[in-house]
C-alpha cells in the first residue's frame, strides 16, 4: 500500500513538473499563431476603399510617399504647429502611442499639416523636436494644399481654411489606423441615431428623444479621438488586435546591446 502511494506521489509530482515546463510553451504558441485574432477590427469606408498614393515632403525634406508605409500598420493624423488648441495633445498622444509600441516592428506614424504655406520642413522638424518625437518611424509632412485636404477625405477627416476658427484651419481631432494593405480600420465605434443623431457608446434600442426602437447604427467613421486619454488606450488595444491578424504581436524587437 505504502509503494502504491509512493508511485502515485511520483506520478502527480511528474505531472506538475511536465505542466510546469510546457505551460508557457503552450501560452506562447497559442498567442504566436494568432489563435485570439477571432475579434477583427472593422473595414472603413466602402468596399475596395484604400488611402490613395501620396507623395509629400518630411521634416528632413525627404520626399514620402505610400510606398514607405507598404507592409506597414500606420496612424495618421492633421494638425498644424502654430495651433493654439488641441493639435500638441494629439502629438502627445500619438508620442504615447508610439512609446507603448515600440518593441513592435512593422509600426509607422503619419501626422500632415494643414497650413503647408507655413509648415515648411525646418518648421516641422522644430516641432518634432520641441514634442520629443522619435523620428525613426514617425513622418510630419508638408506639400501641395489641395492634395493634402484631398487625401483627409479618404481617412474620413475634415480640413478646411476659417478664418474665425482658433489658428485660422478647422480640422478633425481623430487619429486614424491604416492597415497594410491601406484600409481605413477600426474597433471604436459610436451609435448614432437616425431619428435625433444622438451619439451612444453602447448600443441601445430605442431613440432617447422620441423613444421609437431601432433607431440606432453603427458610426461609419469609427474614429478615434485623439485628445481623450480612455480613447487613446482602447486604440491601443485596437492596433495590437490588427497586429495579431497578421501575426505581428508575436515579433517583438530585442533591444541589441
Amino acid at each position: 500500500m505504502q509503494k502504491i502511494t509512493l508511485y502515485l506521489g511520483g506520478i502527480k509530482k511528474w505531472s506538475l513538473l511536465f505542466l510546469l515546463l510546457c505551460l508557457p510553451y503552450f501560452i506562447f504558441s497559442y498567442i504566436s499563431k494568432g489563435q485570439h485574432s477571432f475579434v477583427k477590427l472593422a473595414v472603413i469606408g466602402e468596399k475596395n476603399h484604400t488611402i490613395p498614393e501620396f507623395s509629400f515632403l518630411n521634416q528632413d525634406s525627404v520626399i514620402v510617399t505610400n510606398n514607405d508605409y507598404d507592409d506597414n500598420i500606420y496612424i495618421a493624423n492633421f494638425i498644424f504647429t502654430t495651433c493654439p488648441t488641441i493639435c500638441k495633445t494629439m502629438t502627445i498622444n500619438m508620442r504615447y502611442i508610439q512609446n507603448k509600441l515600440k518593441i513592435y516592428p512593422n509600426i509607422k506614424f503619419l501626422s500632415h499639416t494643414v497650413n503647408p504655406e507655413y509648415d515648411s520642413p525646418s518648421v516641422l522638424k522644430k516641432y518634432a523636436q520641441k514634442m520629443r518625437i522619435d523620428e525613426s518611424n514617425f513622418n510630419f509632412v508638408t506639400g501641395d494644399k489641395n492634395e493634402i485636404y484631398d487625401i483627409a477625405k479618404s481617412y474620413f477627416v475634415n480640413v478646411s481654411e476659417d478664418e474665425l476658427a482658433p489658428g485660422g484651419f478647422l480640422h478633425s481631432e481623430f487619429l486614424v489606423i491604416v492597415d497594410k494593405e491601406g484600409r481605413v480600420r477600426s474597433g471604436y465605434s459610436n451609435f448614432i441615431c437616425n431619428t435625433c443623431q444622438a451619439t451612444s457608446k453602447k448600443y441601445t434600442l430605442t431613440c432617447p428623444s422620441t423613444g421609437e426602437k431601432n433607431t440606432m447604427k453603427g458610426n461609419v467613421l469609427g474614429s478615434y479621438d485623439g485628445t481623450k486619454d480612455f480613447v487613446i488606450k482602447d486604440m491601443i488595444k485596437d492596433i495590437k488586435t490588427l497586429m495579431a491578424e497578421y501575426h505581428e504581436d508575436a515579433k517583438v524587437v530585442r533591444n541589441e546591446k
